[in-house]
C-alpha cells in the first residue's frame, strides 16, 4: 500500500462532468449532486485503512455541509481485482450499512478519476456554486488512525467558508491515503 500526498488547490479550476452508476440504482451526474452552495467531490473506496480511519467524520460532515448547501458525492475509482473489498456489491452493502448521507457512485472505467486528477484515497476536492475548486486538502489531522476528538474540522470548515463567501482558504494541507489503484493498461 502507497501511501500518496494531494497537489495543492488549483483556484478556479472547473470541475469535469460525469454520469457515474450509484449503489442507489440511480445516475448520477454533476448537476445533480451539487448543492445551491457548492459541491463536495470525494474519491473514497472500501479498504484503505485512511478511509476506514475517517469515515465516521465524513458522515458525520458530509450531513452537516448539506444544511449548509453543499451537495456531495463519493466516487469509488479503484480496480477490485485485487482489492475485493472494493467491489460493487461492497459498496452497496458498505454504503446501506453505514446510511450514506451521499450518493456512491462507481467510475469504473476511472476516466472521471483521472479528469478530476485523484491521486489517493481519501481525496476532496471541494467546488463553489460555480463549480470552481477552492479546497483540495484534508478531511483533518487524520492519517491511518483518527484524530483526536477536538481535531480541527479543516475540510468542515473550508466547505463553510465556501457555501458563505465563494472562496476558499489560502492555507490548504493535503490530504493524503492510499494510492488510487489504477488498472493495467
Amino acid at each position: 500500500m502507497v501511501a500518496k500526498s494531494t497537489p495543492l488547490c488549483n483556484f478556479g479550476w472547473r470541475a469535469p462532468e460525469f454520469d457515474l452508476p450509484g449503489v442507489d440504482g440511480r445516475q448520477h451526474t454533476l448537476a445533480s449532486a451539487r448543492g445551491p452552495r457548492g459541491l463536495l467531490v470525494m474519491f473514497l473506496c472500501n479498504h484503505c485503512p485512511y478511509v476506514r480511519a475517517v469515515l465516521d467524520r465524513i458522515l458525520r460532515d458530509t450531513g452537516e455541509l448539506a444544511g449548509h448547501g453543499i451537495g456531495s458525492i463519493a466516487i469509488m475509482a479503484n480496480d477490485p481485482t485485487d482489492y475485493p473489498e472494493d467491489s460493487w456489491d461492497n459498496m452497496v452493502r458498505i454504503a446501506r450499512e453505514r446510511d450514506f448521507p451521499f450518493p456512491y457512485v462507481l467510475d469504473g472505467s476511472q476516466a472521471v478519476a483521472r479528469a478530476y486528477g485523484a491521486v489517493c484515497t481519501p481525496d476532496f476536492f471541494g467546488f463553489n456554486d460555480r463549480l470552481e475548486l477552492q479546497y483540495r486538502g484534508r478531511l483533518d489531522a487524520s492519517g491511518r488512525t483518527p484524530a483526536a476528538p477536538d481535531a480541527r474540522r479543516d475540510l468542515f470548515e473550508a466547505m463553510v467558508e465556501i457555501a458563505a463567501t465563494g472562496k476558499g482558504p489560502a492555507e490548504q494541507s493535503a490530504s493524503i491515503g492510499c494510492s488510487i489503484k489504477w488498472k493495467d493498461s
